[in-house]
């Protein structure tokens, strides 16, 4: 007798977990609730798709349960995710590790995922919203009656799911009073990150009626927003550099690359990726303050040095034109301004009377100090931190440790990973090791 498996979510992880389960001779359901599956995958790697990384190594992924990502991971790797995709037609290319389609279209994971869906016959239900799942013969609807919280009761595993829909159509809101039964559940709902994309936190409701808890939800790969006002006028900014992490006089994060700086404050890869952290930060209250160096690739004391033969060079220069070829000349402009230099005086003047201006200068150059007042929300985040508590699930499996037949995979866990494809590599290593283990 076939197993009826039924996926809540068609976004990466639940399209992995619906080819794999039916390539174990499952007869799939996804069920999806936007109007095609995949959408929010069409946004990655700015619609190239980054959908993996040559470099894997623990710490590219991060959990309140440290362990359980890169257990999962080992199950599915890289190695097997390329030739996963391989297989489907999706030739890959690399960009200093990180990987695309040759194509650069995000597009053709989808496309060649659907062929292959099609393929091994797995239905889809689209505009089909999960109101709530329940356990055959259960008389409260929204919960089992038996939770193993102590491990020591048993869920009768032959136990069918029901699964209560609502759709949309042309005619609006229909609830379907016939639910969908299933031997497996594969929960794959997301997070809350990007919810026009499909990720609204709906799934954690549907976690939580079997008695999962959360760890809390917080936005990552975000944008930070700074307190100074000078931010409109640097707005466009795009500069290599480093920002750093400061808490109590402590640096705990940093990061190199490209930053960018908006109308708000900060943004850009490295940003992102202290991001998680910060907003870690400021739930627990803490006061964050930034420190951008626009030269990273100097010592402070090679940077004077800098300045110092520049000074010998244009002594005649205006302070305003000084720093011109070095910095974009906005933040140029800026810098002179916090130092408290007169921009209209020549470079020679200013040294005669300001012993300490080169030093101010190369302080504000590789030490600009920012203070950081919030991330900004889930509506702008790429993923989410937090979700269901890993704790709570068989990292062998993706099984519930709660209830037999339920499983999970993807960002509604409590699993999230750097930028450069570890996210999509999560949901894929996830997604297939939930499909592999329903048989």
């Amino acid at each position: 007798m076939l197993t009826k498996v039924a996926i809540i979510g068609g976004g990466a992880a639940g399209m992995i977990a619906a080819i794999t389960a039916a390539r174990q001779g499952c007869k799939v359901t996804i069920i999806e609730k936007q109007n095609k599956l995949g959408r929010k995958i069409l946004s990655t790697g700015n619609g190239r798709c980054n959908f993996t990384n040559e470099v894997q190594e623990p710490f590219c992924y991060r959990s309140s349960n440290p362990d359980f990502p890169f257990v999962v991971y080992k199950k599915f790797p890289f190695e097997q995710t390329m030739e996963f995709f391989k297989e489907l037609g999706v030739y890959p290319k690399s960009r200093k590790g990180y990987i695309y389609p040759h194509s650069d279209q995000a597009s053709a994971v989808i496309d060649t995922m659907m062929i292959e869906l099609k393929r091994l016959k797995v239905e889809i239900l689209l505009n089909a919203y999960c109101e709530r799942i329940t356990l055959e013969g259960d008389k409260n609807v929204n919960r089992p009656n038996q939770v193993l919280g102590n491990g020591k009761d048993k869920i009768d595993s032959r136990r069918k799911f029901s699964i209560f829909l609502s759709t949309t159509g042309d005619t609006g809101t229909k609830i379907n009073k016939n639910p969908i039964q299933a031997d497996k559940v594969i929960l794959t709902t997301g997070g809350k990150a990007a919810p026009k994309l499909g990720s609204d936190g709906s799934g954690y409701a549907l976690a939580e009626s079997f008695g999962h808890h959360l760890v809390p939800l917080l936005p990552s790969l975000v944008q930070l927003k700074c307190e100074e006002p000078f931010y409109k006028h640097l707005a466009g900014i795009r500069i290599d550099g480093r920002v750093s992490i400061h808490v109590n006089g402590q640096k705990i994060a940093c990061d190199t690359g490209e930053l960018q700086l908006t109308n708000y404050g900060i943004s850009g890869i490295p940003v992102f990726q202290v991001s998680g952290i910060v907003a870690r930060e400021f739930a627990k209250g803490n006061e964050v303050i930034g420190r951008l160096n626009f030269m990273p690739h100097l010592s402070l004391e090679e940077l004077e040095l800098l300045l110092d033969q520049r000074i010998a060079n244009n002594p005649e220069k205006l302070m305003r034109e000084f720093l011109i070829g070095l910095l974009p000349k906005k933040l140029s402009e800026m810098i002179i301004q916090l130092c408290g230099i007169n921009p209209g005086e020549k470079v020679s003047h200013v040294m005669t009377y300001d012993s300490m201006m080169l030093k101010r200068l190369a302080m504000q150059i590789a030490n600009f100090e920012t203070k950081i007042i919030k991330t900004n929300s889930f509506e702008q985040a790429q993923v989410c931190q937090g979700g269901v508590d890993t704790r709570e699930i068989y990292p062998d499996t993706m099984e519930s440790l709660l209830i037999p037949g339920l499983y999970f995979a993807g960002e509604i866990l409590d699993v999230d990973g750097i930028c450069g494809g570890y996210n999509l590599q999560w949901a894929w290593s996830s997604g297939a090791v939930a499909g592999w283990s329903l048989t």
